[in-house]
């Protein structure tokens, strides 16, 4: 069996061709820049995984694959479907901006975290996670970093694929695809459907959780990307990405029968793209929307309409600017009925030396009509000294500004809130498929929930995220793959007390073997130190636990494949938020078919 694995420490870029036994270097593009790049030509500080790996590994939803990533830990409240926070770095999700195909999936409506849950994409090209400030870059939202979700794009000719998996708790998934590629048109088309009975999202610590009631999940996914290319020069293309969820859910001190919700988000995109000579011109309009509505007749609506131009002028070789504007609107609507909006101008610049020195900087304004204007940016210096060894560097600001929910709600919002700032500095060495990173951030007026007054707050004082990422990825003996990541993180308040929910130490563990011609075998797992449920390393203290999970694929034919997958393989019993149950020992199968 052939397999055409694609590894990345960091930002070490590396393609294990197993079958063949041979290793080389891809131009992986990424969008760390608002452009495309060689990997090899970024400074930020990235991680990659790709659709292939996410496929091999029979991965749900985006939080899982996230998971398997350096610096990133997750939290949830209970089974799939159930409200899920992806840390990184120790930042909460509403300080990573998320995109999916470049529209925002920050929900505006909430306290701005993106509802990770309900991504269950099957049709993944790769993930982007930049880590660090990129406010210089993308604005609010970024103060922490950005991952960008990259669907697939139609190749040439005609392609059909479709999935049905069966597993534990009545987990059913199905999911279909279709493209297609002429010179001129592409479509790419994708659903994908997902129902569950589940099991009770609220559990008392060590009570088993067949002594509750399940609560159920079902998601419908629809993806669709075209254009058109009216000549060499010219293209317009669209997106647009539709979810449906249904949610059952409980709260922290009871097991509800009656609590639901319905989630539907929506994200559309519109661009047109011209290259005349050395200068590449993009315009795109984007719209985001959001729709909760609960069983308590609870209602939050939010929109995000989004428009942008930006001019790239390759003025050599290697070298580059990207000149740009966009002009935002965030809504809340039906209860709140307020907006905020923001113009901003940016650019960035990128030189390469000597085919192994790579400098870039990035400076951005934004001029809010809620908010006072900031002006922040980043600066990123990296030398290859060889196609296996570097050296990188970056610093940047960050500024996040307040969510709407956060200002205006009537029970949990504090008008007057002001937006906080970031500076956020790492340092990275990678040598032949190692990276060993440092990383140093602090956010001053960190907007935060406080338990003293109910309300969300800006906590006077700074704050610092700091600690070290230590990975590897390559292939150790013939047709192995071996992957670890250690993550150790100091992440505290301006009184110098440890953050709730962050695990001081990380790692990550994971072995793919392809010796058969059609058979592949892999492991996968975690170990999640010391965490706290509350600040200050007070209430239950809920890591210490090593979960593993075990997954085979199987070739029946060219066009027909098999798997079986069986999660936290040791039946180990664990929370990771304080009574929210998470899944025992878990089977699942499927079968995928190609053409």
């Amino acid at each position: 069996m052939f397999k055409h694995t694609l590894s990345l420490v960091a930002s070490a870029t590396l393609v294990a061709s197993l079958g063949a036994q041979t290793l080389a270097i891809d131009p992986i593009v990424v969008t760390a820049t608002k452009t495309e790049q060689s990997l090899q030509n970024v400074t930020s500080n990235i991680e990659i995984i790709t659709g292939e790996e996410l496929a091999e590994k029979h991965i749900t939803t985006v939080p899982e694959a996230l998971n398997l990533l350096s610096g990133i830990s997750t939290v949830s409240n209970g089974g799939l479907g159930k409200s899920t926070s992806v840390l990184l770095r120790g930042f909460d999700t509403n300080r990573v901006l998320v995109l999916i195909d470049g529209v925002r999936y920050n929900d505006i409506a909430s306290t701005n975290g993106p509802s990770f849950e309900n991504l269950i994409f099957t049709d993944i090209e790769q993930i982007e996670l930049i880590k660090g400030a990129q406010s210089g870059i993308w604005g609010s939202e970024a103060s922490a970093g950005v991952i960008n979700i990259i669907t697939k794009k139609a190749i040439i000719g005609t392609t059909l694929n479709a999935h049905l998996d069966y597993g534990s708790f009545a987990t059913k998934k199905y999911a279909a695809s279709i493209g297609h590629k002429t010179d001129k048109f592409d479509i790419q088309a994708g659903v994908n459907r997902l129902t569950t009975d589940g099991f009770t999202a609220y559990a008392k610590r060590y009570d088993d959780i067949k002594n509750y009631e399940d609560d159920a999940y079902r998601n419908t996914t629809i993806n669709v990307k075209a254009g058109y290319n009216f000549d060499d020069a010219n293209r317009l293309s669209v997106a647009h990405t539709d979810i449906d969820a249904y949610n059952e859910y409980d709260n922290s001190s009871s097991d509800s029968r009656t609590a639901t919700y319905t989630k539907k988000e929506k994200l559309s995109q519109l661009a047109y793209e011209n290259k005349t000579g050395i200068t590449t011109t993009r315009l795109h309009a984007n719209r985001s929307t959001f729709r909760r509505d609960y069983s308590n007749n609870s209602k939050y609506y939010g929109a995000v309409n989004e428009y942008g131009l930006t001019s790239q002028i390759a003025y050599s070789d290697n070298d580059f600017i990207l000149l740009g504007g966009d002009y935002k609107s965030f809504e809340h609507l039906n209860t709140l009925n307020k907006k905020f909006t923001d113009k901003a101008l940016f650019a960035t610049n990128s030189n390469t030396f000597m085919d192994k020195l790579i400098l870039s900087e990035s400076i951005r304004t934004d001029n809010y009509d809620a908010f006072n204007d900031k002006t922040t940016g980043k600066i990123g210096i990296k030398y290859n000294f060889d196609k296996d060894i570097y050296l990188s560097s970056n610093y940047g600001t960050g500024y996040n500004v307040p969510t709407l929910y956060q200002l205006y709600d009537p029970t949990y919002g504090t008008i007057g809130l002001t937006p906080e700032y970031t500076r956020s500095y790492d340092l990275s060495l990678g040598y032949n498929g190692f990276e060993i990173t440092y990383f140093y951030n602090r956010v001053s007026e960190m907007i935060d929930y406080d338990f003293g007054i109910s309300k969300y707050n800006n906590i006077a004082g700074i704050s610092t995220l700091k600690g070290i990422e230590v990975g590897y990825k390559k292939e150790v003996i013939s047709n192995t793959l071996l992957y670890l990541s250690y993550t150790s993180l100091s992440a505290k308040n301006q009184q110098g007390q440890d953050l709730r929910r962050r695990a001081k130490e990380n790692f990550k563990f994971g072995a793919d073997y392809y010796g058969f011609d059609k058979l592949h075998f892999g492991l996968y797992g975690e170990y999640v130190g010391t965490r706290y449920d509350r600040e200050n390393s007070l209430g239950v203290q809920t890591g210490r636990y090593t979960i593993a999970n075990a997954v085979t694929n199987y070739d029946l034919s060219k066009n027909i494949k098999i798997y079986g997958k069986v999660d936290n393989i040791t039946d180990k019993y664990y929370q990771s938020i304080n009574n929210y149950a998470t899944s025992p020992r878990a089977y699942y199968a499927g079968i995928e078919a190609s053409f």
